[in-house]
């Protein structure tokens, strides 16, 4: 079925259309998923009060081969300076072992920079520091989790007010099987956070 198209002619537009999108066009294209955004909502969290950790156990993995994830105005409840972790569930269980590896830049706006880097982690660290009564964000994208034949990788990227510092990396799950949720946790603990995760769509 020819579909029409959204604005102007191009002079390079190199496929057919039939003019601008029909009601029916539009309607066709949604229940196809093709319309109306490349990210969908999969969950959402919102915290208020003192947790450790969150899981998302209902992931689509087998719907989508890319995950965003956005940790939004995330607040700690006590300790220091302390990271946003990352572990998968595989087939259900929680994997806890010295398995995963990590590598990620820090930076602050005194000019000082630094890495964190282990090939041996009990989890996955998201390249921001998080300060007590100080903001953090920080986002995320996932892949191949529902690939039993990949490897589950994450690349993060974020800021935070503890001494007005960004942080950027990745880290990996080495071993080839079914990720069908995520574990996000704290290493003192959550006060504030709203954490939401999407399915990336191929269009």
């Amino acid at each position: 079925m020819p579909y029409g198209y959204l604005g102007q002619n191009q002079p390079n537009q190199t496929v057919n259309n039939s003019g601008v999108f029909s009601i029916t066009d539009v309607a066709e294209l949604q229940s196809q998923g093709k319309l109306g955004g490349s990210l969908e909502l999969i969950a959402e969290e919102t915290i208020s009060g003192t947790v450790s950790s969150v899981d998302f156990t209902s992931i689509q993995e087998n719907r989508y081969d890319v995950h965003f994830m956005q940790i939004q105005q995330l607040e700690a409840s006590s300790g220091g300076s302390n990271y946003i972790t990352i572990r998968f569930y595989e087939s259900g269980v929680l994997e806890t072992a010295t398995v995963y590896q990590t590598a990620n830049q820090i930076g602050t706006a005194s000019g000082s920079f630094s890495e964190r880097k282990s090939t041996a982690l009990a989890n996955i660290e998201l390249g921001v520091q998080t300060n007590v009564s100080e903001i953090a964000n920080s986002y995320a994208y996932f892949y191949n989790l529902g690939n039993s034949s990949k490897y589950s990788f994450c690349t993060s990227q974020g800021f935070s007010e503890a001494s007005v510092q960004m942080g950027f990396g990745g880290g990996v799950l080495p071993q080839a099987s079914v990720v069908d949720g995520i574990h996000v946790a704290h290493q003192s603990s959550f006060d504030t956070v709203t954490i939401k995760l999407y399915g990336v769509k191929q269009i």
